[in-house]
């Protein structure tokens, strides 16, 4: 079978956008006010770090959650999806 990639494609401030995969994610968190974290089946883990949110908001979680979802339920052909935050990204981190 094969399984074509996905990616959001998020703007991070000074650095253009970067493509974040949506291949195995496990979860999805609000780590604090200003970071969200991906889990991955791999046990890579990608940090977003942003604009903060109110405390013990999952604003920013929630939207990520909704990209993906969209993104996924796209045609097979539409590998990446732009998205806009409404919270300015600084950094996205790969562990």
């Amino acid at each position: 079978i094969f399984i074509m990639e996905k990616y959001l494609s998020i703007p991070v401030t000074n650095e253009g956008n970067q493509l974040v995969t949506l291949s195995n994610v496990k979860l999805i968190e609000a780590a604090s006010t200003t970071s969200t974290t991906i889990n991955y089946g791999s046990s890579k883990v990608i940090t977003i770090t942003h604009a903060a949110v109110p405390a013990n908001s999952t604003i920013f979680r929630n939207y990520i959650q909704s990209q993906m979802s969209a993104a996924l339920s796209t045609s097979w052909t539409n590998v990446s999806m732009e998205i806009t935050p409404a919270y300015a990204v600084s950094n996205i981190d790969i562990a």
